[in-house]
């Protein structure tokens, strides 16, 4: 088995890369859909960002509205640091009680663990190999406007209340190009989830 760590930026096609993996034969551990289960309504993560956040996040049913959430925390770092300090440990213990039921089946398996906050939390430095999506910030920037519809500025802070992908390439091992044709990204993906295969079955062999 090889524990890999794939991240990225908003817009910056982690989630083509992560499908593309997928696809290719790697198995897939989404940290967004973990932490979007672990808030809702009886998870454990929920009365803790329902206390921090107050009930103005709550929908009509009492789930927690994530797009308000979102408004909140994107224009605060301090409120989206408390969100990841309340949330992050769950995601991160139930991702690993799936690694270890997917080694248990495949010992030679490839494990994808799509992360957005791979890097910030100090997750990267538990991955056998660290990933990234990239493609240069004016690229994410228009990407964002035309996917949420959002000005320019509104665009502009959402990358930038992230770390920047060029800082991010100091931890990569691999550096995924996401702004090049869909069939050159296909052949990068491919080729690289044949490396790491090959890596995983020769660690299951010795």
């Amino acid at each position: 088995m090889i524990w890999v760590g794939l991240t990225g930026g908003i817009a910056s096609g982690k989630s083509t890369v992560s499908r593309l993996f997928r696809e290719a034969g790697a198995f897939v551990i989404d940290a967004d859909e973990i932490a979007h289960a672990v808030i809702r309504k009886a998870a454990p993560a929920y009365a803790g960002v329902v206390e921090a956040f107050g009930a103005g996040i709550l929908d009509a049913t009492g789930e927690i509205d994530r797009k308000r959430l979102g408004e909140i925390v994107f224009q605060d770092a301090r409120a989206r640091e408390r969100l990841n300090q309340l949330v992050h440990p769950h995601v991160y213990s139930r991702a690993e009680a799936e690694k270890r039921a997917i080694a248990e089946t495949d010992p030679g398996a490839v494990i994808l663990f799509d992360v957005p906050l791979l890097i910030e939390t100090g997750a990267h430095r538990e991955m056998d190999r660290v990933l990234l999506a990239y493609v240069d910030r004016a690229t994410q920037i228009d990407r964002v406007m035309k996917r949420d519809g959002l000005t320019r500025e509104a665009a502009e802070r959402r990358v930038d209340a992230q770390m920047p992908l060029d800082e991010k390439r100091r931890f990569a091992d691999e550096i995924i190009d996401t702004g090049a044709p869909l069939p050159r990204i296909e052949a990068q993906v491919r080729s690289l989830y044949q490396r790491l295969h090959e890596k995983a079955t020769s660690k299951r062999i010795s």
